[in-house]
């Protein structure tokens, strides 16, 4: 195959509609829901800091820095608010546009490699794959700097074999840049340079080989990766230094260049799994993409038998950043996000002839079939079993009363997949999955979002609070979290985040105590102890797995402080950074 030229009518007609269908798919539901935990409200909650505050340099949280993470996603989502004027809206669109991008990039390297129909089935190969949809549906780091590395990838591989194209390579490093300054692991884009020394080396067809005495320019890609992280680590450690009597200016710049990147690395504190962690995400979360593993795989040993670059490469560069993460004790689904899209590339030549084959359009069906009979069954039985485990997702939930509409979902994703795989049968596979997966995201963005969103963004829970507040009066917040600030819509006072439980306790009542009359405490169960008269407090019931309550000084037992808990330092697993 040679890379195709002027694209036809009918190519450019499938290249739209593919974009099309990936703006409703992940953009379907954006206004219908607030930030979700585990970290949708932290970012948003920052970014709201930004607008209101005014400084975008140093995160907050709250009263606190936020040093866990760089500020780019943050910037992004602030900048998006500015434009749409909606955090609806503004914090979900980051995730989309590098949803649409990264399609585009690897589109458009697929059909530079390979010709426009390799670079149409891979874009719709990474559109097909659950975690690709699943994160861009969601405004969580990893989305953008999936896009990051994919754009350095992009113009790498366009320098390493299409080249040499200086000015691709130096904007790849670029993005690597940035993508450091999105989540630090940006410079994995640029162990693709790797791989390239090995091809050249051993003289394989489609490398670019460099003229001599070009040593400068691949120098000047280092330079290009340390410009895009000097836009924000600069003017930080500058305006850092020009705070340094406030100690905490010196600790957010040890944390977060330190602890949160290196530190977290090589002893990580929290998500330990085995080395075989990650074999289960590539071969279930990827679906169905991952059901061409059987074909894709002896085809890519034939590529590298006959030394074809345009395989080795990114297929090395995909098993050194899978050692790179397998290799920390810390691991999570979406670190190897990034890799997914350069597994569709070097599918995608592939795909057209695999798609005829037998094996892979009864695998697609059987497939649908277990997605749709689980999802049937899953409802069907919780609407007229009553399990119990239905109705403790109801409590945990906080969604007593509203809970039959989860499983009605359940039931129509489920009946549509089962009637596509019914009504297009296997000389249609390829259709009926793809409308399987459009079903599941359709009914999750338009039915789920407004179903869940009073639950999980703790809106509701923060309503009943304003509720009991009068025009004048304030709160403060003991043991809170993000989406219990950001969803409160008020002015509130806090008493840290990372404090422990016990001494938020403590100052909050020291400060209810100066203005009994007009300030409340919101507060967590077990951060009160036995502190609190349940009696004089307002339970406001269950939400986000905790149980909160309001009250006023009155409630409050003098001079009594709930104990110090184990847990006050330990990160729960659900609210960890990824």
């Amino acid at each position: 195959m040679t890379p195709s030229t002027q694209a036809t009518p009918q190519e450019r007609r499938q290249f739209w509609l593919l974009m099309f269908a990936a703006l409703v798919l992940i953009g379907v539901g954006m206004g219908l829901r607030d930030p979700w935990p585990s970290d949708e409200p932290r970012f948003t909650l920052v970014a709201k800091h930004m607008v209101e505050s005014g400084d975008w340099l140093f995160p907050h949280r709250g009263t606190e820095l936020y040093a866990d993470k760089p500020p780019m996603l943050m910037w992004l989502e602030a900048a998006s608010f500015e434009v749409v004027r909606s955090w609806r809206v503004a914090f979900l669109l980051p995730s989309l546009l590098a949803a649409l991008g990264s399609l585009v990039l690897i589109y458009d390297l697929g059909r530079r490699l390979w010709n426009r129909q390799a670079g149409w089935y891979a874009a719709a190969g990474l559109l097909l794959a659950f975690q690709f949809v699943y994160q861009s549906k969601r405004a969580q780091i990893d989305p953008l700097v999936m896009f990051f590395i994919t754009a350095a990838n992009y113009g790498l591989l366009r320098h390493l074999l299409c080249g040499p194209n200086w000015r691709a390579y130096w904007l790849g490093c670029f993005c690597a840049g940035l993508g450091v300054i999105t989540k630090g692991v940006g410079f994995l884009a640029l162990l693709m340079l790797l791989p390239y020394v090995a091809v050249l080396r051993w003289r394989w067809d489609g490398v670019t080989r460099m003229p001599q005495g070009a040593w400068w320019r691949w120098l000047l890609g280092l330079v290009a990766t340390l410009a895009a992280i000097a836009l924000w680590l600069l003017p930080m450690l500058w305006a850092a230094h020009m705070r340094r009597d406030n100690p905490i200016y010196p600790a957010y710049v040890d944390d977060i260049l330190l602890h949160q990147t290196a530190g977290r690395y090589a002893h990580a504190w929290h998500h330990i799994h085995s080395a075989f962690y990650y074999i289960p995400i590539v071969l279930f979360s990827w679906l169905p993409l991952s059901l061409t593993y059987p074909g894709t795989l002896p085809r890519w040993w034939q590529q590298l038998k006959a030394k074809d670059a345009r395989i080795g490469v990114p297929l090395g560069w995909i098993v050194l950043v899978l050692l790179f993460f397998d290799a920390s004790a810390g691991k999570r689904d979406v670190y190897i996000l990034p890799v997914l899209p350069i597994v569709a590339l070097i599918s995608g030549p592939f795909m057209k002839d695999l798609l005829q084959r037998r094996w892979l359009r009864v695998s697609g069906l059987v497939f649908l079939g277990i997605l749709g009979t689980a999802m049937l069954l899953l409802g069907g039985y919780a609407l007229l079993a009553h399990p119990a485990f239905a109705a403790k997702l109801s409590v945990s939930r906080g969604f007593e009363g509203n809970e039959a509409g989860l499983w009605w979902m359940c039931v129509v994703i489920g009946a549509s997949q089962l009637a596509l795989l019914l009504i297009l049968r296997l000389r249609h596979a390829v259709w009926a999955v793809a409308g399987g997966m459009a079903v599941l995201w359709l009914a999750w963005g338009l039915w789920a979002y407004p179903l869940l969103n009073p639950t999980s963004s703790s809106s509701a829970l923060m309503a009943e609070v304003r509720a009991h507040l009068g025009p004048h009066e304030q709160v403060g917040l003991v043991d809170w979290k993000e989406q219990n600030l950001l969803m409160l819509d008020r002015p509130a006072v806090d008493f840290g985040f990372s404090v422990p439980a016990h001494l938020q306790f403590a100052r909050a009542v020291q400060w209810q105590a100066a203005a009994p009359a007009t300030r409340w405490i919101f507060a967590e169960q077990d951060a009160m102890g036995d502190c609190v008269r349940r009696d004089q407090a307002i339970n406001l019931g269950h939400a986000n797995r905790r149980d909160w309550w309001l009250f006023k000084a009155a409630a409050v037992i003098p001079g009594c402080t709930p104990p110090a808990s184990a847990d006050d330092n330990v990160v729960d697993p659900d609210d960890a950074e990824q």
